[in-house]
């Protein structure tokens, strides 16, 4: 078996092993270890995306910067504040469909394509 952080696992991650042995991981003060809990909860914060926008991202060969990841958490935020659960967040030439509750982007529109379509199922529009 190979040990990742103290764990020994039965498979070789994809991405190889040297991304997982990581020195910025968050110490629980009682072990030195990071509980579950605390590394689930991280995890529900960040923001994942949908395959389908992925695929939409890929195949309009749109670059999605630090930047704009972080005006998308903001937006998110702003969102769940005022308990919205789809909305449409748009930042510069660029528009997303989030599912806020589960922070999932669902789809992602470009200005050229926003143009041409309706927006229906989103009860909230966040300009970030």
């Amino acid at each position: 078996m190979i040990e990742i952080n103290g764990v020994n696992v039965p498979f070789i991650p994809t991405t190889g092993i040297d991304n997982f042995k990581s020195t910025k991981a968050i110490q629980s003060k009682a072990n030195g270890t990071t509980p579950f809990k605390e590394i689930l909860n991280q995890e529900l914060k960040n923001i994942k995306f949908s395959g389908h926008a992925i695929e939409r991202i890929n195949s309009r060969e749109i670059n999605l910067a630090k930047k704009d990841i972080e005006r998308l958490e903001a937006a998110i935020s702003k969102a769940e504040e005022k308990n919205s659960k789809d909305s449409l967040v748009l930042i510069d030439e660029k528009a997303f469909i989030i599912n806020i509750p589960n922070r999932t982007v669902v789809t992602m529109l470009t200005k050229d394509k926003l143009e041409e379509k309706i927006i229906t199922k989103i009860d909230s529009t966040v300009f970030a």
